[in-house]
């Protein structure tokens, strides 16, 4: 296919040899495979902020730096420069929290470059080498839940150990892959991913990250329903005692005392944006 603009300045660079085809369009990129040599890959183009959309991006920005002052004046300003400060610092947001994870092991597509707003990474593939699917595209038996289930809630432990929570997972940013011809669950989607001890709202999107999970697999495993995994895994982490091998029971007693009704309506407002967006990608799976 054509090269759209932005791809050809990274065949005009050497990066990458041509555009095979569009993978998929949604609000925040659109993603296209890629080939460079003999390496196929994936190129994920952002889009700009005109054109996009991200639910409570403030949350998801707290406590993001940037080192160069100007920009920082600019951002808090909100000059044209300062907007284009801040989709930079949005973009390299993901590109560093992939970095990150991949030198810890977590399950993501392996970064290859990040060049002039287009991130090119591994691309992620099923059995017959083709474009591995979301979770919420395939149906799985109760065995098959509670193994990827388990897989899962290591790669979140594996993640919160290096400091980061994905910020907005479910099964519509998890691929399933094939890896040594098993299957083999992919965390993608990076840009909201939060730092776990400098963003005041991690524990909640740490908590809802692992409610997503449990509810998706819960459809197949009903007795997932029934359990605190993101309670527990919080509590170590607060304790200082989480290990990516740490032995989670599911189980977790809340601390007795007045309850917060602020935070309790503040749960609610957002597990009702997040019923929202769900329901919106459902109808719009690129989105």
């Amino acid at each position: 296919m054509k090269a759209p603009k932005r791809l050809q300045a990274l065949i005009d660079e050497g990066l990458i040899d041509a555009v095979l085809r569009q993978l998929m369009s949604g609000k925040e990129a659109a993603v296209y495979v890629v080939r460079h040599g003999d390496e196929v890959l994936c190129a994920k183009v952002y889009k700009e902020a005109n054109n996009r959309s991200f639910r409570q991006a403030v949350d998801y920005t707290e406590n993001r730096k940037v080192k160069n002052s100007r920009q920082a004046r600019a951002m808090a300003k909100g000059t044209k420069f300062g907007r284009e400060s801040q989709e930079a610092a949005w973009q390299n947001a993901e590109v560093d929290a992939l970095y990150r994870l991949a030198a810890a092991g977590v399950r993501v597509p392996k970064p290859h470059n990040f060049h002039d707003g287009v991130l090119l990474m591994e691309l992620v593939t099923n059995a017959q080498g083709e474009a591995a699917p979301r979770l919420n595209d395939v149906d799985f038996t109760p065995e098959e839940a509670l193994a990827h289930h388990a897989t899962l809630l290591v790669e979140v432990l594996r993640m919160l150990c290096a400091g980061v929570v994905h910020g907005d997972l479910s099964e519509f940013n998890i691929l399933l892959g094939t890896h040594d011809g098993q299957p083999w669950p992919v965390i993608i989607d990076l840009p909201q991913a939060v730092d776990a001890a400098g963003n005041n709202h991690a524990k909640r999107m740490l908590l809802r990250d692992v409610n997503n999970l449990r509810d998706f697999f819960g459809r197949y495993a009903p007795a997932l329903l029934h359990t605190q995994y993101g309670p527990e895994i919080w509590s170590l982490y607060e304790k200082g005692l989480l290990r990516v091998d740490s032995v989670l029971t599911g189980r977790h007693a809340g601390p007795a005392g007045p309850v917060d009704l602020g935070q309790v309506v503040r749960e609610i407002d957002d597990a009702r944006a997040e019923e929202a967006a769900r329901r919106l990608r459902m109808h719009n799976p690129g989105a």
